[in-house]
């Protein structure tokens, strides 16, 4: 028990658990929607994006939050904006914008001179060194998501299953769509300190994609990623504190060993459910 409690005692491993647990619910929120449009190359992209936001805000000595934000809003909203105005795919769109946006960035970084650490750690996340501000920001933002998906998550479902139906029924499916582009670019700012840049994308996608496994309702799909994504979360930045290693790499590899879990686990299941049919079949009757 010791080892649960003793990492309490410090200010800053309880500022990296809550904003942890806010990364890991959020995502897993906002990553069921992403999952169930079959979008987790959006993720990516906006987070990618989000970098040169990032250097412009450290060059001129603005908020790193609000520079990530702004890119990464802006960025969301040209995909949809590319999509909607273009007969490109989405995936096109998401592929050229990204590119753009992080060759943006990495043009910027490389024209910095001297050492540019706090950077470095946008692109692989840093928790631990998340100060009180910044836990605010993120407390105010995830209210923010959590609160538009808990007043209009039947519409984002309804536009997200069946969107033609859902414009014939009078909702504003392009402005809900552009509503959830902008949703995914504030989770992926929440979860840019946890998890950086890099591995962002598999906290957006890999919680909701173990939930999915394991139920085919979306009620409990996004019930059960919320839980998964809180608790891994959670599970990794314990470990990394245990084990000294990088917290964002950690949270992120304990949410794909229990996915690779629950893989395993409905395979499994799966196999006995044809070997149960099979002998049901094969037994004859009396």
């Amino acid at each position: 028990m010791e080892a649960l409690f003793e990492p309490l005692t410090f200010q800053f491993f309880q500022r990296a658990l809550l904003a942890s647990l806010l990364a890991g619910t959020v995502c897993a929120v906002v990553g069921s929607y992403v999952v169930l449009k079959g979008l987790a190359f959006i993720g990516d992209a906006v987070a990618h994006a989000a970098f040169p936001g990032v250097v412009v805000a450290y060059i001129v000595g603005a908020p790193y939050a609000l520079g990530g934000g702004i890119a990464a809003f802006a960025t969301a909203l040209a995909i949809g904006w590319i999509t909607r105005r273009s007969t490109l795919r989405v995936d096109t769109a998401i592929g050229v914008v990204f590119a753009g946006a992080f060759a943006l960035g990495i043009f910027l970084y490389s024209s910095i001179n001297g050492f540019v650490g706090d950077l470095f750690g946008f692109l692989v996340g840093n928790v631990l060194a998340i100060g009180t501000d910044d836990l605010i920001g993120l407390l105010v933002l995830s209210a923010v998501v959590l609160g538009t998906v808990a007043v209009l998550w039947k519409e984002l479902l309804y536009s997200t299953f069946d969107p033609l139906g859902a414009a014939a029924s009078g909702l504003p499916v392009s402005g809900l769509e552009y509503l959830f582009l902008g949703l995914v670019a504030i989770t992926i700012v929440i979860s840019l300190q946890a998890v950086g840049i890099i591995l962002v994308v598999a906290m957006l996608v890999t919680p909701a994609a173990t939930a999915q496994l394991l139920t085919v309702r979306f009620s409990r799909m996004i019930l059960l990623a919320t839980i998964i994504g809180a608790l891994t979360s959670i599970a990794g930045l314990y470990l990394s504190y245990w084990f000294d290693v990088a917290s964002g790499a950690t949270i992120v590899l304990v949410q794909t060993v229990v996915f690779l879990a629950a893989l395993a686990w409905t395979r499994v299941a799966s196999i006995r459910r044809r070997q149960s049919a099979s002998s049901a079949v094969s037994t004859p009757a009396g």
